[in-house]
């Protein structure tokens, strides 16, 4: 499921940005090796991984995804992961970049494989099953293989517990990522929102669009979801809890005039990272209180 892409070459010469790299083969490299060195890390889970490692890598910047933890936050941005350039990751002086598969673009990752960094790519579904393996991988490649087993063992008992919880009441929900003019932007399927809504037992009330759309009034009566789930930035964006129920229809939703949402840390959620379940497990216990049912989702065993 996840493929490791480990590439390093020698640099002969001094290359025209003025600083010279020097990479070892790796096929001649140990574990240990790979701890070594400067560290650029790309995408958000991988650092939250690294964090909940508690990886003694030296991180010496990041990309804008990488929000947390707070220590990493603070260090200098390259740049988007998927727009990256050359010129932005070498103005940091990495010997390694450790990635999200879905960094990129892919030719600017053989540009800096062509002048000796080493670029290690997690190549994992944006799943919550491909977790553990996602934790493994990055384990293996900072020294903290017996870390990454026991935080994998953790996460998928955290998952299983989920999965095992009582069925919920039918019950429609709506996603808001964030919020544009009047109309808000909700989570349709084949997004890491929908798999949340599912994982917590409730149904995605706009299932039937692909991907994060905005929708009007129109389309908020017909669905009529029972419950908002909304980012705390897509509520700050709005302008807050009054401004939710005065969206064009929303008042026309069972959600709307019961007022009934719930407030959620996007990034924690959505990240599919270590955060990931104790966020879903927090998230039920907010879906359980709100139809006030005996709590039965816990964050501890």
């Amino acid at each position: 499921m996840i493929q490791h892409h480990l590439k390093t070459r020698l640099l002969l010469g001094i290359i025209a940005l003025g600083w010279l790299l020097v990479g070892a083969p790796l096929a001649h490299a140990d574990e240990h090796r790979h701890a070594d060195g400067r560290w650029l890390v790309l995408g958000g889970d991988i650092a939250e991984i690294l964090g909940a490692l508690d990886a003694d890598i030296n991180v010496v910047a990041r990309d804008d995804t990488v929000l947390y933890p707070p220590e990493m936050a603070a260090l200098p941005s390259v740049g988007y992961l998927r727009q990256l350039s050359a010129e932005s990751v070498l103005s940091v002086q990495p010997d390694h970049v450790l990635a999200a598969g879905h960094a990129g673009p892919k030719e600017v990752l053989e540009q800096l494989e062509a002048v000796g960094l080493e670029v290690a790519l997690i190549n994992a579904p944006p799943s919550l099953d491909a977790m553990a393996e996602k934790v493994r991988a990055v384990g293996q490649l900072t020294n903290r293989s017996q870390e990454a087993d026991a935080l994998a063992a953790t996460l998928n008992e955290k998952l299983d517990r989920l999965a095992n919880l009582p069925a919920l009441p039918s019950t429609r929900a709506m996603f808001i990522m964030q919020h544009s003019g009047l109309t808000p932007r909700a989570a349709g399927s084949n997004t890491a929102a929908h798999t949340a809504l599912e994982a917590v037992g409730l149904e995605n009330a706009f299932a039937e669009m692909q991907g994060y759309h905005s929708v009007g009034a129109e389309a908020l009566a017909r669905e009529a979801p029972d419950i908002v789930v909304v980012s705390e930035r897509g509520l700050a964006a709005m302008g807050g809890e009054d401004a939710l129920w005065q969206l064009p229809g929303m008042a026309l939703t069972p959600a709307g005039r019961e007022q009934q949402f719930i407030v959620i840390n996007d990034q924690a959620l959505l990240g599919f990272g270590p955060r990931t379940p104790d966020q879903l497990l927090t998230l039920r216990q907010g879906v359980e209180a709100l139809l006030g049912i005996t709590a039965t989702a816990q964050l501890s065993p």
